[in-house]
């Protein structure tokens, strides 16, 4: 068995690995073990009644958290022309079209987030190896192939979550940072939660979240009770 470190070793007492959490004692517990010389990352983590190797069950969406992510997001954007002006003037940090698709291909990726016109998905498709597995692929259904990208970029840049359930069914996000205040997280939790409970696919049978979970960057895993969670 690994040995536990230093911090570990303090934390664990402040955490009972068997009881379920409310979710304002859980956030609390969090923040208080958030203790790195770094503002960390507040997780969820869930594990969903669901297979996603089935098309009516993946689950994938996106999420505007009210009190935002804490995080500065780099966006590119593939766009010409009058987009393109309005992608930078948005506060897009790349815009490029033929030009960001060499750059993508050299293996300069330096965004967080990657948004593209509807006439840009025949370039955008040549990345699909490259930006597929990063997640960054552009995707109507998550408001990253728009002609809107005024909104786009804004929305991207002010708080807005992706998320998507991985193999064994689970999924995780940030959802704001140990600098925020607890009702400004629980606000963002619940957001995100809401988001979860709509995304559940036609698919999914019985139970939709086994489990749910918050913690910080480096701080343990705090469960809890999903009686607490509308829908779950």
């Amino acid at each position: 068995m690994a040995k536990l470190s230093k911090k570990a070793k303090a934390q664990a007492p402040t955490v009972d690995r068997t009881k379920l959490y409310g979710v304002d004692e859980a956030i609390a517990i969090v923040k208080a073990n958030a203790t790195a010389k770094f503002d960390e990352t507040i997780e969820v983590a869930l594990n969903l009644g669901v297979d996603p190797r089935h098309a009516d069950q993946m689950v994938r969406g996106v999420v505007n958290l009210p009190k935002g992510t804490g995080k500065t997001v780099r966006v590119a954007v593939f766009a010409k022309g009058g987009k393109a002006d309005e992608a930078k003037a948005a506060g897009a940090d790349v815009v490029g079209a033929e030009d960001l698709m060499e750059t993508i291909q050299g293996g300069q990726i330096d965004f967080d987030r990657v948004i593209a016109t509807p006439d840009m998905m025949g370039v955008v498709g040549r990345l699909g190896k490259v930006l597929g597995p990063k997640g960054l692929m552009p995707n109507p259904k998550l408001g990253t192939v728009t002609m809107d990208v005024t909104k786009a970029v804004s929305d991207a840049k002010s708080g807005q979550v992706e998320f998507r359930v991985e193999k064994a069914g689970i999924v995780h996000a940030g959802i704001g940072k140990a600098s925020f205040s607890e009702a400004d997280l629980k606000e963002n939790f619940t957001a995100f939660m809401d988001a979860i409970i709509r995304g559940k696919p036609p698919g999914a049978k019985g139970k939709f979240v086994k489990k749910l979970s918050l913690s910080s960057s480096m701080g343990p895993g705090v469960k809890i009770n999903l009686d607490e969670v509308a829908g779950a």
